[in-house]
């Protein structure tokens, strides 16, 4: 992703484990919602409007696929052919 111009106000971090999940759901007469479920913490993201679809949604939701995509390439290099299947801190 771009870097930020502005001041991030506060972080929050959500992290992955037992219960985590990334669920798409389309829906027939309005925009497509991603759910981030965390256990009890869910996020939802959606386009800018319900019913409409812009560029720059569109722009989001290519960086948002090139970044998970980058996060679970990361994520399997740092697990993958471990003996103990604990993985190890990158």
């Amino acid at each position: 992703m771009t870097r930020r111009r502005n001041h991030r106000v506060s972080i929050i971090n959500l992290n992955t484990g037992r219960g985590a999940r990334a669920t798409s759901y389309p829906y027939p007469t309005r925009t497509p919602v991603l759910a981030l479920d965390f256990g009890a913490v869910s996020v939802l993201v959606t386009t800018s409007a319900g019913d409409l679809v812009t560029g720059a949604d569109v722009e989001f939701a290519r960086q948002l696929a090139h970044e998970a995509h980058a996060f679970a390439r990361l994520v399997e290099r740092s697990f993958h052919g471990l003996a103990n299947g604990k993985g190890i801190a990158a």
